[in-house]
């Protein structure tokens, strides 16, 4: 007997999974079946109900959104097959949106193979991406703590006396001097520190358990050939290999991984006329920021020193020689495009999108080398 394949629609919420299926065929629409608890009981229910007839196949999506990945991994864990696609507008009529017109519209574009799947990481990889994020947070908090701080200072009239650099030893010194008249003003004061103090505590912490949480992941060996290019320590490295994951794997050519990160120019072309504009920032925040934090590091003529060349030590050649290249290929870029009297900005991010291309040869060279310890473990 040949298997039917149901095509089902979930519109997840926080409490409730509104449910809408398309059997195969363009024939029938989708219907819509009804609703049920956001819970793993629930999801167990449904599947028996909706495999009651025999050889009856379900294919599940739902968006991604706040709700993460649980979902998806309790419908595999049920042997059902479910992916969890890009958000998209689900209708065309803003005027009436509701959850059933949404899922509605979710079973019928998943049956038409309109939806694109996105990647899902494993438990331990999230639970790495969970900790980068957490760290970006602190950092994030910490930042806005010292700008309420120097905004106050600015409301006093108190500035930075010339020659100290914010934010280092001197000017901790330098605040540590100052005083108020009124008491409400020194409690503000002393209340603004202790918040940049947690927040610092806060990234150490995070930071030391990044350093252990690295030596045992999965993604150690990603993450320690990454630290081979310039501008690459522990922290961006760990970001990047937590926000791609298997880099080769989900992109099969690194104009892809540039997409993704949002570094491509973005265009508008019709006819015989070509405009192309700003990047487009339509793919991963988290990967952009790092990586351009990382392609200042080649305007500097490139160089193996000693912190490098600690990265360095133990790594492949072949890796080697893909981080010594990025450093030749992008300072050169850099001082090619800056000679054009290219914004400084523009000439970073271009850097950027090219720095990707190296990381991408990088994780290549690892997965062929786990091919090969593969290959190796087979022949024994």
């Amino acid at each position: 007997m040949s298997i039917t394949t149901k095509y089902v629609g979930l519109d997840v919420s926080k409490d409730k999974i509104v449910i809408a299926i398309a059997n195969e065929g363009r024939d029938e629409l989708p219907r819509y079946w009804g609703s049920i608890d956001h819970t793993k009981e629930a999801v167990r229910k449904l599947i028996g109900q909706l495999t009651k007839e025999d050889n009856v196949k379900l294919d599940v999506c739902y968006e991604a959104g706040p709700t993460g990945f649980v979902l998806q991994r309790w419908f595999l864990e049920f042997f059902v097959e479910c992916s969890v696609v890009a958000p998209i507008s689900l209708t065309t009529n803003t005027r009436i949106k509701t959850d059933k017109r949404d899922a509605l519209r979710l079973a019928q574009l998943w049956r038409a193979r309109e939806l694109t799947p996105i990647y899902v990481p494993s438990v331990e990889d999230e639970a790495l991406r969970d900790l980068v994020r957490a760290r970006e947070d602190a950092v994030e908090d910490q930042n806005r703590s010292r700008q309420r701080l120097m905004k106050f200072l600015l409301r006093h009239q108190l500035l930075l006396p010339k020659g100290k650099t914010k934010w280092s030893r001197a000017h901790e010194e330098w605040l540590d001097t100052l005083r108020f008249d009124q008491d409400c003003e020194d409690i503000v004061f002393q209340e603004y520190r202790n918040c940049i103090r947690e927040a610092g505590q806060r990234i150490a912490r995070y930071e030391k358990e990044m350093e252990k949480q690295v030596a045992s992941s999965s993604l150690a060996p990603l993450i320690q050939a990454l630290q081979a290019l310039r501008g690459v320590a522990l922290i961006t490295a760990t970001t990047l290999a937590a926000e791609l994951g298997n880099i080769t794997g989900r992109f099969a050519h690194p104009g892809q991984l540039m997409s993704y990160a949002g570094l491509v120019p973005s265009e508008k072309s019709s006819g015989g006329s070509r405009w192309q504009g700003g990047i487009t920032k339509a793919g991963n925040a988290h990967i952009r920021r790092v990586v351009i934090e990382a392609a200042w590091n080649y305007r500097h003529s490139p160089a193996i020193r000693r912190a490098l060349r600690e990265r360095l030590d133990g790594l492949s050649s072949a890796v080697q020689e893909v981080a010594w290249n990025a450093q030749k290929r992008l300072h050169q870029k850099y001082k090619r495009l800056s000679a054009k009297g290219k914004q400084r900005g523009k000439v970073v991010t271009a850097v950027a999108r090219e720095l990707l291309g190296f990381i991408w040869a990088i994780a290549r060279e690892i997965e062929k080398d786990k091919n090969d310890l593969v290959q190796i473990g087979r022949s024994c």
